[in-house]
């Protein structure tokens, strides 16, 4: 069991103000809270082409309840709760057991939950979650992900690219998921796999549905009711249920009356989208938001002095990187991809974009995550930049001209504040080494649906992916192995037969020291490669009233309205 422990727009009025929330301009009563974001959910399906936005996924974990998650450690320095990746804790489970002699998990469900419609949770809505992910019929696979991962729906989806016409027992549960009765389950995996409770965790692939009100909201065309949970709720068991959603405007929450671990004491929640950073931070100041997220380093940082006001953050798993897209040419010369890397001003990028909060990050995967293996292969060094330009064919950047349109540098629009000194910085750097790099921003939801669905960013910078599973291997398949061994958002497009033989080996092995071994073997070969270009892990942070207290980290970075209380 010890390896899977390891496991631009005016400021607004007061008068808008107080009629999203409902109440006075001064202060929200207690039992109300209004959070101010760069945007609200463009969707709610897990399996939706908005899934990758962090605001999306804020809304979602607060209305899809989880099987389990992990059990609080405490504070850190600034006041913020971290959990005990070593301690899992059982949600829409009551307890589970696993025989390793048959590869099969028992899942004991929990009794008297109710959803936001009423309807009582058994263990039909978790097989209907499950063979809704099953059938790989959303925008992207990623329920399906999660379960493949563990070595419960054992199939690429390269077999439904090859066979489009492919259906019937290929996507449909088997008796790898059986239901005993109405509160026991039964989970048999195809070979020995560690991540089945790591996965588990993430409720944004395996939050559970409410079966009935699904079905509900089914059609011919529809079977899975993707539109429903896109457009309208995620009905399920959790602490909050969606009252309006008005897309690129905001989101009202409210306390789910049935919630088995007992209402939210914060009944209302409103997220409002202020595109402006400055402007979200004059109104957290003003007194009429409560929490204020997606600000630049530098703006926290000026909110630590300021009455009323508490920043909180922790060092977690974010991070901010460059995508060279493998199937862009010139980006499938490795020689190139090096050569940037020693060409990108990391100190400056610290400074410029972080305030100091940040660090240079010297892997693919969190620097805080157990099977962390930094690498000193890329510094600022622009010298061996030139002479690695050079060996790859480019001398003094000669031939890039005719890519031009590749070297249009994306990044997330609405992330200006923040991003806009770091690509700038990237640029000044990089052009009198002869690469064309202009900026090209870009809306977050056009940036989404390029990066995970099309998969054909050239040259971007990314700075809101994580791999939310706290295992090495959970992010080598999410982000590099390829889609035909099982990955999932590879948005670079490489692909490597040395990656996947040796995941392949890592996933079903149960010797943690062999096992840690080949994770650190691959993050060498994905830094040799510069699968991604790594730049900086920065602090996740929030800025809130000083009067509510519960602020807690989970490795999604999503905040839970249900923690919070005055």
């Amino acid at each position: 069991m010890a390896l899977w422990r390891n496991v631009c727009m005016p400021i607004l009025g007061a008068s808008l103000l107080s009629a999203s929330i409902g109440v006075g301009t001064s202060q929200a009563a207690p039992s109300q809270l209004l959070i101010l974001t760069e945007d609200v959910p463009a969707g709610l399906d897990i399996d939706g082409p908005s899934i990758a936005i962090p605001t999306t996924q804020e809304g979602m974990v607060q209305l899809l309840e989880p099987l389990i998650d992990y059990t609080p450690k405490g504070m850190n320095a600034d006041g913020v709760v971290v959990p005990d990746f070593s301690r899992p804790r059982g949600r829409l489970l009551e307890s589970w057991s696993y025989d390793p002699a048959t590869l099969t998990w028992t899942l004991h469900l929990r009794h008297d939950v109710k959803s936001c419609a009423g309807n009582t949770f058994t263990a039909d809505d978790v097989l209907y979650t499950w063979a809704r992910a099953k059938s790989v019929s959303g925008a992207v696979p990623n329920a399906w992900f999660l379960l493949n991962m563990s070595s419960v729906a054992n199939f690429s989806t390269a077999v439904f690219d090859k066979n489009p016409a492919v259906s019937g027992p290929a996507r449909k549960l088997g008796d790898e998921i059986t239901k005993v009765d109405d509160y026991t389950i039964k989970v048999k995996q195809a070979q020995p796999n560690p991540l089945f409770l790591v996965n588990m965790a993430v409720v944004i692939s395996q939050g559970i549905y409410d079966k009935t009100d699904m079905l509900k909201h089914a059609t011919p065309s529809d079977p899975w009711s993707h539109d429903y949970a896109n457009n309208v709720t995620a009905p399920s068991f959790g602490p909050y249920c969606v009252s309006k959603w008005v897309k690129n405007d905001e989101m009202v929450f409210t306390a789910n009356p049935n919630y088995y671990r007992g209402k939210a004491a914060i009944n209302r929640v409103v997220m409002k989208r202020v595109p402006q950073a400055a402007n979200r931070l004059v109104i957290l100041r003003s007194g009429q938001a409560q929490v204020i997220q997606g600000m630049t380093a530098h703006q926290y940082d000026s909110l630590k002095s300021a009455k009323g006001v508490t920043v909180g953050g922790v060092y977690g798993n974010e991070g901010m990187f460059i995508v060279m897209n493998f199937k862009t040419k010139p980006f499938d010369n490795i020689k190139l991809r090096q050569a940037i890397a020693d060409a990108i001003p990391y100190s400056r990028i610290i400074d410029v974009g972080y305030a100091g909060e940040a660090k240079q990050w010297k892997s693919v995967i969190p620097t805080t995550y157990p099977d962390y293996v930094a690498s000193d292969d890329y510094n600022y060094d622009p010298d061996k930049a030139k002479q690695l330009l050079a060996e790859a064919g480019y001398p003094g950047g000669k031939g890039l001209e005719q890519y031009a349109d590749a070297f249009k540098l994306t990044y997330v629009a609405e992330k200006e504040a923040t991003l806009g000194p770091v690509v700038n910085a990237i640029r000044t750097a990089l052009v009198p080494l002869g690469i064309p790099v202009t900026l090209n921003p870009m809306p977050e939801t056009e940036y989404g649906d390029h990066q995970i669905v099309k998969k054909d960013l050239a040259f971007a910078i990314n700075d809101q992916e994580k791999p939310i599973g706290v295992d090495a291997g959970y992010a080598m398949q999410l982000f590099f192995v390829s889609k035909e061994a099982g990955g999932l958002n590879n948005m670079e497009n490489y692909a490597n037969p040395e990656i996947d033989a040796l995941w392949a080996k890592a996933k079903l092995e149960t010797d943690v020291t062999k096992r840690n071994a080949e994770l650190a073997q691959m993050q060498q070969i994905l830094m040799r490669d510069v699968a991604w270009l790594p730049v900086v892990t920065f602090k996740t942070q929030w800025a809130y009233s000083d009067k509510l207290k519960g602020v807690a980290w989970v490795p999604d970075n999503s905040m839970r309205f249900y923690d919070l209380h005055y």
